[in-house]
């Protein structure tokens, strides 16, 4: 399908926190042509070089597709449950939840409820923790390419302090993460990410074998957690007593390296944070489940300034919205509580092109520009009363986007547009 999508075209001539500004075409074109943007600019000069094409009036603000860096499909039953603490959380629902995907009948229905979630709330590219069960695997990628999503996941691996039934082994883990990079990893849209859960339920030995997974597979994502809150510190420190630090774990076993997604990473050391700026790890910043859980608050400003790749995720269902607005709003809201605010600009960079640097696709997703993926969210900002009533008293780009972040939910979701299909948002749903 070739067309042009006509609206205010929202996209990025750089990082917003190096110097780089958001563009606004007030009245601009967007051409998609096989799945790809293959130009952009205003209206006029894009219509007098393709005279020919469709013209599609959106009536809306046209933006990257959001990108979720961190989050977690099997939790979507568990979402808005009680807990102490993560720890608490943890044992109490989610490894239960967890145990239900050994059933690939229950990890299809999961899945499809997922991807329905991601696409009314516009987000186009999610990175998720999937369970120890390879169907779980299989369920998430077989829903992702029917709908021709691109989605990154990978089998938790999980061989200690885990209830009877979600433990694997070192090997058992290794085999089955390999044959689930041979059967998905670059399968159309899709990419597998190397998974241990986090440090504490993974043997030295299991962690080795993620490691060699990374070295023989170097174009596969690794994603796990890392220090999200002081007793989970302390745990690690009792379990790993010769490393330096909490990231030491991984870099012992190579898992700190470019293509590396920590979560959370809320109480670094000064040393972890050098090494994550120099390996090029990134970090995906979970707002909403680090306030729901008081696991603290993450220094993004500070971790940028020094060189290290942040995006934004939601996290669900410790994190307890899939709305990317209800995210830049928590994350704005850290940001305050530390004195670092974070610029509305500098929020959709995070949860577009800045995610997707941190997931390695800063050449293919997030951002609007020739070449890219047409990943694409048609937005509205008058979708409610109050946001009608508050966007009409706007002066900017900036304020008009702001005003989505504090009052936007899924009702602002006009159309979510994948590799250039309409695949969510209201206008999917009418058709539907």
């Amino acid at each position: 399908m070739t067309f042009i999508l006509r609206g205010e075209v929202i996209r990025f001539d750089g990082n917003p926190f190096t110097g780089g500004q958001m563009v606004l075409d007030g009245d601009g074109g967007v051409l998609v042509r096989e799945g790809k943007i293959t130009d952009v600019g205003h209206i006029s000069e894009i219509v007098t070089r393709h005279r020919d094409l469709r013209v599609v009036e959106t009536n809306g603000l046209i933006a990257p597709g959001f990108v979720d860096a961190h989050v977690h499909y099997p939790q979507i039953g568990v979402i808005a449950s009680w807990g102490a603490d993560l720890i608490d959380w943890l044992n109490t629902y989610t490894f239960p939840e967890e145990s239900r995907f050994a059933d690939r009948g229950h990890a299809d229905a999961a899945a499809s409820a997922y991807f329905d979630e991601q696409m009314r709330h516009g987000i186009t590219t999610a990175t998720s923790f999937c369970t120890i069960h390879p169907a779980s695997v299989d369920a998430y990628f077989a829903e992702a390419a029917r709908r021709g999503l691109r989605a990154i996941g990978g089998k938790v691996m999980m061989d200690r302090n885990a209830p009877d039934g979600l433990r694997d082994t070192a090997q058992s883990a290794y085999d089955d993460s390999l044959a689930l990079i041979e059967r998905w990893h670059g399968e159309g849209r899709l990419s597998y990410a190397i998974t241990p859960r986090f440090a504490p339920t993974s043997t030295p030995a299991q962690l080795e074998a993620a490691g060699a997974l990374a070295r023989a597979h170097p174009t596969c994502l690794i994603q796990t957690h890392l220090s999200e809150q002081p007793r989970e510190i302390d745990w690690v420190a009792s379990l790993f007593p010769d490393a330096l630090d909490y990231l030491g774990v991984y870099e012992q076993s190579g898992l700190v390296r470019q293509g590396a997604v920590f979560g959370h990473a809320i109480h670094l050391t000064p040393r972890e944070r050098e090494v994550l700026a120099e390996t090029g790890a990134a970090i995906a910043h979970c707002p909403t489940s680090n306030q729901f859980l008081g696991s603290g608050e993450c220094d993004v400003r500070g971790l940028i300034e020094q060189g290290v790749s942040v995006g934004l995720a939601t996290d669900t269902g410790g994190g307890t919205s899939y709305s990317m607005f209800d995210t830049m709003k928590s994350a704005y809201e850290v940001a305050a509580r530390r004195g670092t605010i974070l610029r509305p600009e500098e929020l959709w960079w995070l949860a577009t092109a800045g995610a997707a640097e941190a997931l390695g696709l800063g050449d293919v997703i997030g951002n609007i520009a020739p070449g890219m993926d047409a990943d694409l969210v048609v937005l509205d900002a008058k979708a409610t009363p109050l946001l009608a009533q508050r966007s009409a008293r706007s002066n900017s780009i900036a304020e008009t986007l702001f005003t989505l972040i504090v009052l936007g939910d899924d009702r602002s979701v006009r159309a979510t547009w994948s590799a250039g299909e309409l695949v969510g948002g209201r206008e999917f749903s009418a058709q539907s």
